[in-house]
């Protein structure tokens, strides 16, 4: 017998209390799968489910890569860490395509962004605009981790399909999952090589651009999923691009705009921008400290 909405979204939260990111993750989808749209609550329940399933996955994928790489290291040994890293591969991508797949069938399809549209030439119902941006930014972050972990081919399989003609009150919703989109798709990047992370890395950069232009379009330079935004955008310039000043340049600005505005941020959303804000300015540090320092060690600051 199915589980009702609120069913599966309590067994997402037990789940999320005894840190089975896995059982969160499942209920979730299932919730996705079967009753939209989702509320913030659900909404957040999404993402951090999927994040940490994710997250745990990419660093153990870092681990087991270092190992395979340090020459010091019996062919043996190397051998098993090549195979378990292939595994771990494998898991990493079915995540990330799990959520894309989530996305694209069920919060931004086609059936939903008509009504975002619709509802936004009619200048009704603010809260979808939050979910929009949300989801597009979700959507960004996902491409961008599955940049990090694909092959050539894989990447030239997947693709990003632009929405530009969603108006101003879509656009939150919009660049959330966006970014999310860009996110996975960069953790695909960490662990792919050749033609398949070129392809994988241009899908979390397109969603990324997207998400970067919608959000300073229509949202507060202290808006906490604009700043995120910046943060994880900046990130994939830095770690995926390997372009350090486009990195800086953006967090600084990203920074930059919303201490100018500070004075306008609400007391709901202050605690998570101020938060952000601090990590922009923790990467600046880390990213234009002395160039011959050895940062392989040093993770930037990510937004979830």
């Amino acid at each position: 017998m199915s589980l009702s909405r609120e069913e599966l979204a309590n067994k997402a939260k037990l789940a999320e209390q005894a840190e089975r990111y896995d059982d969160m993750a499942d209920a979730m989808k299932k919730l996705v799968e079967n009753y939209k749209p989702l509320t913030n609550e659900e909404r957040n329940l999404l993402s951090v489910a999927y994040k940490n399933v994710v997250g745990a996955r990419r660093s153990s994928w870092r681990v087991i890569s270092s190992i395979e790489s340090k020459t010091d290291s019996s062919e043996k040994k190397q051998v098993i860490a090549s195979a378990y890293r292939t595994k771990i591969t494998e898991e990493l991508k079915n995540i990330c395509n799990d959520v894309l797949d989530l996305l694209e069938k069920y919060l931004i399809d086609e059936e939903t962004m008509k009504k975002y549209k619709d509802a936004a030439a009619n200048n009704e119902n603010t809260d979808m605009k939050d979910s929009l941006v949300f989801y597009l930014k979700m959507k960004g972050d996902y491409y961008r981790y599955l940049a990090e972990v694909s092959t050539d081919e894989e990447k030239n399989d997947s693709i990003i399909k632009n929405d530009d003609n969603e108006k101003e009150k879509d656009n939150e919703s919009r660049v959330f999952y966006l970014k999310m989109k860009g996110d996975y798709f960069r953790y695909l990047a960490e662990v792919s090589d050749g033609e398949q992370y070129q392809a994988v890395v241009k899908k979390s950069e397109d969603a990324y651009k997207e998400a970067y232009k919608n959000a300073n379009d229509s949202m507060a330079p202290t808006h906490p999923i604009r700043l995120g935004l910046a943060l994880n955008y900046s990130v994939f310039h830095y770690e995926i691009m390997n372009k350090p000043d486009e990195a800086c340049k953006l967090a600084k600005r990203a920074f930059d705009d919303a201490i100018a505005e500070l004075d306008t941020l609400n007391e709901e959303s202050y605690k998570d921008s101020t938060l952000i804000m601090q990590l922009l300015r923790d990467n600046l540090t880390l990213w234009t400290s002395d160039a011959n320092q050895d940062g392989d060690d040093d993770r930037e600051g990510e937004n979830n």
